[in-house]
């Protein structure tokens, strides 16, 4: 029996191609599930007409499916699973978790889109297979993570506390060390001003020393003088 699909359909064929089928493959699956059509001849006669439509439709579908690729291959998705004190896992990460957390964040797949080989039952970081179309394909980073039990708390609060108080301690650090500059600055400011200071006075000292020398000469200048007029008043 000759039928017209209207759907795409994996191992069958595409939009708009006319099969060869069994008779109940038609009857009981393809034309009630709206796949196809029966290709009569006032079908057959629609059929380019069908076509056009199906191209514009699978552009639209396909330009859909490349925005939500572009979503998913940006998302980084996390779970968190209890494990043993050996890290194996109690449960696993399936295709459902993974379209629950899809559709937390506003992207709805069917869950033929997800293909897994296995669930995830490991800790670690994994990609998973998303087909959105024969065309459209995106790989999906998931990471799984053990639950932190009470010991991993009490160890994470400690690296906490750890981590603040060193970031006091730089900050003393830094407090000293621009107290230092400072100092520093200010040594090296003063040490030109008693420079400066101790030339003066220097300066000051040479000058009163010339002054005494020249009094001390004159004064030896008016005793020669007094020494001569004595001498003359005894002559």
């Amino acid at each position: 029996m000759k039928v017209i699909l209207i759907e795409n359909i994996e191992k069958v064929g595409s939009k708009g191609e006319v099969i060869n089928v069994k008779r109940g493959f038609a009857r009981n699956y393809l034309v009630p599930r709206n796949f196809a059509i029966y290709a009569t001849p006032q079908n057959m006669k629609k059929l380019e007409v069908l076509k056009k439509q199906f191209a514009d439709d699978e552009s639209k579908r396909l330009e859909h499916f490349k925005q939500i690729a572009d979503k998913i291959s940006a998302l980084h998705l996390e779970f968190i699973r209890k494990v043993d004190e050996h890290d194996s896992m109690y449960g696993s990460v399936s295709e459902m978790d993974i379209l629950h957390e899809l559709k937390e964040k506003n992207i709805d797949i069917p869950k033929t889109a997800v293909i897994m080989e296995k669930h995830l039952k490991q800790l670690g970081d994994f990609e998973v297979h998303i087909k959105l179309h024969k065309e459209v394909n995106v790989m999906l980073k998931v990471t799984v993570q053990k639950e932190a039990g009470e010991k991993d708390t009490v160890e994470q609060e400690q690296v906490e506390k750890k981590a603040t108080r060193k970031k006091a301690v730089d900050k003393e650090e830094v407090k000293e060390a621009d107290v230092e500059a400072v100092v520093a600055v200010e040594d090296v400011v003063t040490e030109p001003i008693e420079e400066t200071a101790v030339a003066e006075e220097m300066v000051e000292a040479e000058s009163v020393k010339e002054e005494v020398a020249e009094e001390e000469n004159e004064a030896e200048v008016v005793e020669a003088e007094v020494e001569e007029t004595q001498d003359k008043e005894s002559v």
